[in-house]
């Protein structure tokens, strides 16, 4: 009998996971406590890095198939002044692609359409995860006990198998920002792929779909649990002197589309990813804020990089060291790179601080801001062939 792993969260980091173990001739369980996937959720976009983390799982040709290159954009004031301009073909050309956009809901289904169908087990929520020996996790779920030679925990930022493995750990805390976001009825015309606009305290961004449609999100420097009664309403009233395309894309939003989120981070570093037989993966391991739209290609990363550990090493302790050591280092140092991000972009308000950092933003060479960016995309997977 083969090796055998049940993987706990059946979202993005979760898919990959269990996509990457089957390639590499493991049998494996997702186990996911929702009842129905009702492929919720906005857009996404993916840089050099996640797609290559893609490439390698086998899924990377239908993701492009299914999104929009972002060659066009940058970063602009509310009156529509540019502050930085984004080049999609100097990053094609330096690594191989553009940032791609596309629904969270399309990556979704293409990753579980990736696996054997008896593979996702949804509606079961692992209860409890303990290692029972030294080549045994077992997972408490439902009325059925599962025995596994790996546990991967990718349940995110809430984790309840990290809270048990590090029970003195602090755990998410609020970043400051709230985050509304919803995905246009229809397509609507832009003059950019991708473009992310600062004010006082707010964000408002969006990145263009294939067909025509687009996703926007609007970060608020508000108190976490802070919510409206009608959310668009306010947000048209909060952004509607701002440049276009943001009244059009507001406008082409139906009221039930949106969707209002707090912005949670592990600000505090884990000491390790794996304890035993059992890896932290994704927003469980390293929950970052979305400022430089790193969080889902850190889980792929994440992914093939525990697949090819495990596919290579002698035993699975090796594998998990390996991955720990290969992946704690860098995924933190991206979490703390896009919480500086936030600092430094939506989250500043006095406006001695907002003139300083625009008046810089003008001034820096866009080969210079490219350089910047291609530190966290140029990742190279390891091969899982």
């Amino acid at each position: 009998m083969g090796n055998t792993a049940v993987v706990v969260g059946g979202g993005i980091g979760g898919l990959a996971a269990a996509i990457g173990l089957d390639r590499i001739g493991w049998g494996v369980t997702v186990l996911e406590r929702a009842s129905m996937l009702e492929d919720a959720g906005a857009g996404i976009s993916l840089a050099a890095n996640g797609l290559r983390a893609l490439d390698e799982l086998g899924v990377g040709a239908a993701v492009r198939d299914a999104s929009q290159g972002q060659y066009s954009g940058g970063t602009r004031t509310p009156r529509g002044g540019r502050l930085a301009r984004m080049d999609g073909s100097a990053l094609e050309k330096a690594v191989g692609t553009p940032i791609m956009g596309i629904p969270r809901s399309a990556l979704h289904r293409l990753l579980r359409d990736s696996l054997p169908a008896e593979s996702l087990v949804i509606g079961s929520e692992a209860a409890g995860v303990q290692q029972t020996g030294p080549g045994t996790v077992q997972v408490d779920c439902d009325a059925a006990v599962l025995n596994a030679d790996l546990v991967v925990a990718a349940d995110g930022i809430g984790s309840k198998i990290r809270s048990r493995l590090f029970p003195d750990h602090p755990g998410p805390v609020y970043s400051g920002s709230t985050v509304l976001r919803a995905i246009t009825e229809h397509a609507v015309h832009l003059r950019a792929d991708f473009e992310l606009t600062w004010g006082c305290g707010a964000e408002f961004g969006h990145i263009a779909f294939r067909d025509g449609r687009a996703e926007w999100h609007a970060v608020l420097s508000h108190p976490a649990g802070t919510r409206f009664a009608d959310p668009l309403a306010e947000l048209r009233r909060r952004f509607h002197i701002w440049h276009d395309p943001i009244p059009a894309l507001l406008d082409a939003t139906r009221p039930e589309a949106v969707l209002h989120h707090d912005v949670n981070e592990l600000r505090t570093p884990l000491p390790s990813y794996a304890v035993g037989r059992i890896a932290l993966l994704g927003d469980a391991a390293h929950a970052m804020a979305p400022s430089l739209g790193q969080g889902a290609c850190q889980a792929l990363e994440d992914a093939v990089t525990l697949a090819a550990a495990l596919g290579t090493e002698s035993t699975v302790e090796a594998a998990l060291a390996r991955y720990d050591a290969e992946r704690r280092p860098r995924s933190q140092a991206v979490a703390r790179a896009a919480r500086q991000a936030g600092r430094m972009g939506h989250q500043l308000s006095h406006p001695l601080a907002i003139t300083l950092r625009n008046t810089a933003m003008r001034l820096t060479p866009s080969r210079v801001a490219t350089r910047m960016i291609l530190r966290h995309h140029a990742w190279v997977p390891p091969s899982l062939n």
